[in-house]
């Protein structure tokens, strides 16, 4: 059912970003020690920058995903109501 408010009350697939970062997360710890096995410290530092913002990013999702159906509600929950505009 489309409600048209669809661009503000737009809902994200929190499990398929879980596992992204899980995949993200896997290669960044990959890329980190690879480059310092390999003895380019400034590749592993990217790496081990990109490790520390997808390790953020995963802990945002596994909150969201924790927070229960507010923020991650299934087929069951009706879309929310756009906001009432009072306005000229």
């Amino acid at each position: 059912m489309r409600t048209g408010s669809e661009p503000t009350t737009a809902r994200s697939a929190l499990r398929a970003r879980l596992w992204l970062s899980v995949w993200g997360l896997l290669w960044a710890i990959a890329g980190t020690a690879a480059f310092a096995l390999a003895g380019r410290p400034g590749w592993a530092a990217a790496c081990g920058v990109l490790w520390l913002v997808v390790t953020v990013d995963l802990t945002m999702i596994l909150r969201h995903i924790r927070q229960g159906p507010h923020y991650q509600p299934g087929p069951d929950i009706p879309p929310y109501r756009p906001p009432d505009r009072h306005g000229p």
